[in-house]
């Protein structure tokens, strides 16, 4: 059956940002190809946190779609941000399977030329039979994707909002924007958008760029800091140990950044003492190889953290590991025992934690 004469538009994904922007995409060129005006469409929430508000939700989504246009022509009718056909306590729910596939039935039950329907859903569990009917008898996009690919599915989202406003990314500029940012899809367009006017003429967003402009949220590090601490630099990191006092940040985030990154470069050491892997100026070779003989290690540590190297972003780690030399393991050991001791004084001596920072750095680096 062609795209034009399916009876409803569906757009689902993971990401719910990707598909309500792409969903409000839709609805506007809707508008313009139906001419519906203010009385002829109506959005409505899909958004429920019980059956109950399940039910309701379908319910009005089936009082509209039987309404009739008030002065002819078609009318459009978008149900709006359907979380209840996701895997959770709510969609698995005996009401919210009944309710769907009231919905179904609506949907397989509506004129086209009458009732333009949008539904957008975020997210969705694919291997349903409701969605499974949507990909194959609506005109349904599937917005980004999860699971093994979804770096690639955020590099993509990144590229084409660059392209979008006349920019590309430099060398490594992308990789390190995705280590900063994370999988908050909401944040990395933000960020390609301001990298973006910053890039002046070329339109070239570079890896400098990205380290000036971008803050390190995904790995909640206190970039700064720790960037000179490891790099050995005593005098920028006392630097930038008084800037971030002078505005009045705490030093217990601070600790904690040094302590992840640490713990990192800890593991790094040892797998490269063992002739596991090997560092260099373009980062971390062999980290593949080390995975698969170590990984059984971590078996049941799912969540991403500075404990299990493993988990972290390959490319992220390969620049931590390259960005300068390689602190021997003893030093390393030195430096965690030191950030236990900082901060056990912390806690001692509350009102004195820029002076409890700036002596640990000059313990560590001299």
């Amino acid at each position: 059956m062609p795209a034009a004469q399916k009876t409803f538009t569906f757009i689902c994904g993971a990401d719910d940002f990707l598909v309500g922007r792409l969903g409000k995409e839709r609805y506007d060129a809707l508008v313009a190809e139906t001419g519906a005006d203010e009385f002829s469409r109506e959005v409505i929430s899909g958004f429920a946190a019980n059956v109950g508000e399940v039910e309701a939700a379908v319910n009005r989504f089936r009082e509209s779609v039987q309404t009739v246009a008030m002065f002819g022509g078609r009318r459009l009718v978008w149900l709006k941000d359907a979380n209840f056909l996701a895997d959770t306590v709510t969609g698995r729910a005996e009401g919210t399977l009944k309710a769907v596939e009231d919905l179904q039935q609506l949907l397989e039950k509506n004129n086209p030329e009458e009732t333009v329907v949008l539904i957008t859903a975020a997210p969705v569990d694919r291997r349903r039979s409701f969605a499974k009917w949507c990909e194959k008898h609506g005109d349904c996009t599937v917005v980004g994707s999860d699971g093994d690919n979804a770096a690639e599915a955020l590099a993509g989202v990144a590229l084409a909002e660059a392209r979008a406003l006349g920019a590309t990314f430099g060398p490594d500029a992308l990789q390190l924007l995705l280590a900063r940012v994370g999988a908050n899809t909401r944040l990395l367009i933000e960020e390609v958008r301001k990298l973006a006017t910053h890039a002046g003429d070329d339109g070239v967003i570079t890896e400098a760029h990205v380290a000036e402009l971008t803050p390190n949220v995904a790995e909640g590090d206190f970039f700064e800091v720790a960037e000179a601490f490891f790099s050995g630099d005593l005098p920028w990191t006392l630097t930038a140990l008084q800037r971030h006092f002078f505005t009045g940040g705490d030093a217990r985030p601070i600790i904690s950044a040094l302590q992840n990154r640490n713990r990192i470069l800890l593991q790094v050491r040892a797998l490269a003492d063992a002739g596991e892997v090997s560092v260099g100026p373009r980062g971390l070779d062999g980290l593949p190889r080390a995975q698969a003989a170590h990984a059984r290690h971590f078996t049941g540590a799912t969540e991403k953290s500075s404990f299990n190297l493993f988990s972290q972003n390959a490319w992220y780690v390969g620049k931590l590991a390259g960005s300068a030399q390689l602190p021997p393991l003893r030093r390393l050991v030195d430096n965690q025992l030191e950030l236990v001791v900082a901060f056990e004084e912390i806690v001692a001596r509350p009102h004195e934690q820029a002076e409890v920072l700036r002596d640990l750095a000059v313990r560590c680096l001299t």
